[in-house]
């Protein structure tokens, strides 16, 4: 990004953003497109099953690059107050953004419009609120800003359900979808979103201060660490009794929260050994589109919800939205090689990534 500082690209970090962008696409694309008397069936409920994995990997790869780029801040930016305005003025233009794709997608919906579309708190909108809360990490150096995020995340998560069902009748409307869950899909509140965002924080500090030598031990603790997590919210959500009155599941149980981050430190070191170890120097279509995860999540959602595709809206079966599923992919992919060939920096899968990691550095090019 144009007038930020530069961080350090890890080829597994984008082949991680470019599953997650796989995963989305799939997810949007059977959720526009299929009959409403299949979503019922297993392959759709699986298909929206595998796509709520998306918004968790996006929003702690974002807070691992603003942990990124903090770790950067710290050892040319002596100033704690500084280093917070220079946080602060990237999630001001994370949410700068937000507010951008909310006017294209109004604005491409004509002739049916509606202003809901301009106020709906999308995962951009999260991203940016937390990314300018978490800015406060930025005062601390590296293993305080671990302690923070750490704890920022577990408060989040932990008062989410108690958020939730606080008295909210008489509050603006749009107070309460920023803050907490709200009927319908496709709204990331704060809480308890911006959780995922103050781990991948801390997970990013921890990723950015390893040494080469120890990057694999680094990766076998994220394996074991994800495992952990994963059966630890496993056995807490099926305990018989709850210290909340109210909290659902799929909504704002702190119990899901450590699933996902678990899945999330999981997938993390799968794509690190992938890239490491199971590929060549080739070009790689899943980096290529992880390298511009924001483009693609930009034009694909206008292509898959916008007014072009009216007629196909609700109307495919299974086997037609997998189709569609798969001309969408393809299209991305070719979008995502175009764009790197114009710019001459294509996306390569090849082994040693940590190290070339620890050598070279590139301006940031996702927002995701």
């Amino acid at each position: 990004m144009g007038g930020f500082s530069l961080v350090k690209r890890f080829p597994f970090l984008d082949w991680m953003r470019g599953l997650a962008v796989v995963i989305m696409i799939q997810c949007h694309t059977f959720n526009s497109f299929t009959r409403m008397d299949l979503r019922e069936g297993g392959p759709y409920v699986l298909t929206q099953f595998i796509g709520g994995m998306a918004a968790p990997l996006f929003l702690l790869m974002a807070g691992m690059t603003t942990a990124f780029q903090m770790e950067s801040l710290e050892h040319r930016e002596p100033s704690p107050l500084r280093r917070w305005l220079v946080s602060l003025r990237r999630a001001g233009y994370i949410l700068a953004i937000a507010f951008t794709f909310r006017f294209t997608n109004w604005f491409f919906s004509m002739p049916h419009v509606r202003w809901t579309e301009m106020t709906k708190v999308d995962i951009l909108n999260c991203m940016g609120v937390g990314m300018a809360v978490l800015s406060v990490g930025a005062v601390f150096r590296s293993d305080g800003r671990i302690r923070f995020a750490v704890l920022a995340g577990l408060a989040v998560a932990a008062v989410s359900p108690v958020m939730t069902n606080l008295p909210w009748s008489g509050t603006p409307s749009l107070l309460q979808e920023y803050l907490v869950p709200g009927p319908g899909r496709g709204r990331f509140p704060f809480f308890p979103w911006v959780a995922y965002v103050a781990f991948g924080q801390a997970i990013g500090t921890m990723v950015k201060r390893t040494a080469v030598e120890r990057f694999e031990r680094l990766m076998q603790w994220s394996m074991v660490v994800g495992l952990a997590m994963v059966f630890a919210g496993q056995y807490f959500s099926n305990l018989p009794y709850s210290v909340y009155n109210n909290a659902s599941f799929w909504t704002d149980s702190p119990a899901l929260v450590i699933i996902r981050v678990g899945i999330c430190l999981m997938i993390m070191a799968g794509a690190y050994l992938w890239t490491e170890y199971c590929v060549g120097d080739g070009w790689s279509w899943m980096q290529a589109m992880g390298k511009n995860s924001l483009m693609v999540y930009w034009i694909h959602v206008m292509l898959v919800y916008g007014a072009l595709v009216r007629p196909l809206k609700r109307a495919l079966s299974v086997s037609q939205a997998a189709l569609a599923t798969v001309i969408v992919t393809l299209m991305m992919i070719a979008m995502s090689a175009l764009w790197l060939a114009r710019k001459g920096a294509p996306a390569r899968a090849g082994g040693g990534s940590a190290a070339r990691a620890k050598n070279f550095e590139t301006p940031g090019v996702g927002i995701y």
